[in-house]
This record gives C-alpha cells, sequence and structure tokens, in this order.
C-alpha cells in the first residue's frame, strides 16, 4: 500500500518545539517533491513548506519562516518538519504530500496542491497554554 504517515504531533506551549515526520511505505520518496500543509479549523489550506528531491532547494509560507525548517533522509524516506518558537496560530492539522517529479507540470521544489500525489492523514499540531 502506497502512503505516507505523519506524526510528531501534540500539544505545546507557546514558545515551544515540535518535529514532525513524514515516512513514505510502499514507493520511495527519492523521486518526489515533498510539501507540508496545514489546515486550521474555519480556514482554508496552505502551504507551509516544501522541498526539492535531494533537500538542495528549500521554500517557506512568510509565516513560518525564520521558525521552521524542512528536511529529508532520503536513505529514510523520511522527510521532517522541524518547528520552532510556535504560536497560537501555528495550530492546525498538518499534512505531508508528495509531488511524483516524473511528470513535466511537477515543480523541482514547490507545485500546486493538486499536484501532489500523496497525501498523509495529517497530524494536528496545538499551540496552547
Amino acid at each position: 500500500q502506497l502512503q505516507l504517515v505523519e506524526s510528531g504531533g501534540g500539544l505545546v506551549q507557546p514558545g515551544g518545539s515540535l518535529r514532525l515526520s513524514c515516512a513514505a511505505s510502499g514507493f520511495t520518496l527519492d523521486y518526489y517533491a515533498i510539501g507540508w500543509f496545514r489546515q486550521a479549523p474555519g480556514k482554508e489550506r496552505e502551504g507551509v513548506s516544501c522541498i526539492s528531491r535531494r533537500g538542495g532547494s528549500t521554500n517557506y509560507a512568510d509565516s513560518v519562516k525564520g521558525r521552521f525548517a524542512i528536511s529529508r533522509d532520503n536513505a529514510k524516506n523520511t522527510v521532517y518538519l522541524q518547528m520552532n518558537s510556535l504560536k497560537p496560530e501555528d495550530t492546525a492539522i498538518y499534512y505531508c504530500a508528495a509531488a511524483y517529479l516524473g511528470r513535466p507540470t511537477v515543480q523541482a521544489m514547490c507545485s500546486p496542491p493538486y499536484e501532489y500525489d500523496y497525501w498523509g492523514q495529517g497530524t494536528q499540531v496545538t499551540v496552547s497554554s
């Protein structure tokens, strides 16, 4: 079964840190660009960060720039999102997604959500005192 599984979410106080993991099973992430997205209650899904195939290029939403860091370990078939200095407005369900780089419409680093082939089930992040 081809799937992505996120883990690492939870409840954290403002200013705290969490590291999310996104593990692939049934396929290798080596040929995929990876994105992290989030959706808060009553809000639209938004892109948080994305990373190129070998991790050489990354991108961040302005709201998380300087606080979040995306990385990948292709040998472990896993992508990470380190989240520091968390704020209550970071509260959301976080999803990882994989876009196959073999398609010409898929960008090397970030693509629109509809270009992503696989999505995880999401992990809840709650930032509250």
